[in-house]
């Protein structure tokens, strides 16, 4: 633990947000395979910029024409993701309508299938790389402060913007919040930046009054404020052009805001558009899962979790558990209760969390973890129990 007073500070961006539009498409193209196929094999990226829309990737499906079928529906499938952000022309930031989009599907590499499909019908990892989960009790949702608030900030953007309570808002957005600890614990927020795509023409002070009173201020109540707190809402003047229109977005290019905004190490694979037989996505959630159950189980008050795999491998290469001295038995005896209780392989991931089914879409937006989504199995506390049976 720190025991010093320090700063930290994490960010998260909204749906609208270029890199976000990127990761719902590429998600909805996987929900689309996986609704008609659960087994299907996906890695699709997006790119959008402007007016247009570009997705690519590699694909494998038992039954062939699946593969020609969402290929010719991919461009209606990205449409729809942009009106439901609640893009509606190019003034906003994208025209569904008329954009241009290219859909460039190819087939799943022979080799990496033959790879991991192993003996027994079970699978290997779809490649190498390590993973990490973390968990942490400064939030109810065991996630650390700063991305979690952060996060709660866009969403209530577009709550506002969708519900017509605040109709003047648009999608894009990005918030960052700092907090201040003292001796690893949450002494207070520092300061709140709030950047929101928003009509043509409206005085930058309304806006900024509008935007804390509906916004900010429920969210950061008073006396969670440092008596050096600072707003800043608009910072570098009225933003009005967003959207693609305002800038590039990429699939995977968010994976701090889509994890733990920085609080622990990221193993650098990105999640959206990849089938759950890729570890760096299933690996990830089973990590957090993981992390998520130790805390609750009161083994930790801060857990990390690290998975590693080697392509067509099945079992992990390694695990490390590390509870930054707040754990109430020793490290290596979680691991071996974590090998005890968590399937590991990609199979054994995949069934426990139930993850061939159409839900990722709505991961791609407002982070992947630290959402009680029926649908995210992956936040369960239902082994904290059965965990801490081992020392009791």
């Amino acid at each position: 633990m720190n025991p010093r007073r320090h700063l930290f500070t994490s960010e998260s961006v909204s749906e609208g947000h270029p890199d976000k539009i990127a990761d719902q498409i590429s998600d909805a193209i996987l929900d689309a395979f996986l609704s008609e196929e659960p087994e299907a094999k996906v890695a699709c990226e997006t790119f959008v910029a402007d007016n247009l829309v570009v997705i690519a990737g590699e694909f494998k499906t038992v039954r062939k024409a699946l593969f020609d079928e969402i290929q010719a529906r991919a461009a209606e499938i990205a449409r729809q993701v942009l009106r439901d952000i609640g893009y509606r022309d190019t003034e906003t930031g994208i025209d569904p309508n008329s954009c241009e989009v290219q859909v460039r599907f190819n087939h799943q590499s022979i080799q990496i299938h033959k790879g991991i499909t192993l003996a027994g019908g079970d699978i290997g990892a779809g490649d190498q790389g390590l993973m990490f989960g973390y968990a942490c009790d400064e939030t109810p949702d065991l996630m650390p402060y700063p991305v979690w608030l952060a996060h709660r900030i866009v969403q209530k953007q577009a709550e506002l913007r969708k519900s017509g309570a605040m109709p003047w808002l648009r999608p894009d957005a990005k918030s960052q919040v700092t907090v201040a600890y003292e001796n690893g614990k949450v002494a207070g927020i520092e300061n709140v930046i709030l950047s929101t795509q928003i009509d043509r023409d409206l005085d930058p002070a309304w806006v900024e009054q509008e935007a804390t009173r509906e916004i900010i201020d429920p969210l950061v109540p008073m006396a969670q404020r440092t008596s050096t707190f600072k707003l800043w809402v608009n910072p570098a003047g009225p933003f009005e052009i967003g959207g693609p229109n305002g800038d590039t977005g990429l699939t995977g290019r968010k994976i701090i805001v889509d994890t733990y905004g920085g609080s622990c190490p990221h193993g650098g694979g990105a999640f959206s558009g990849k089938d759950p037989t890729k570890v760096d996505r299933s690996a990830a959630y089973m990590a957090r899962y993981i992390a998520k159950n130790l805390v609750a189980a009161g083994y930790a008050k801060r857990c990390l979790v690290q998975l590693a795999y080697a392509i067509g491998v099945a079992e992990p290469v390694s695990l490390l558990i590390e509870t930054y001295g707040t754990g109430t038995v020793p490290d290596e005896m979680l691991e071996a209760m974590v090998r005890g209780t968590f399937k590991l392989t990609p199979r054994g991931i995949i069934d426990s969390l139930d993850l061939r089914r159409p839900i990722y879409r709505k991961t791609a937006a407002y982070g992947h973890f630290g959402r009680p989504e029926p649908e995210f199995t992956w936040e369960r506390v239902d082994q904290a129990e059965k965990l801490a049976q081992f020392i009791a």
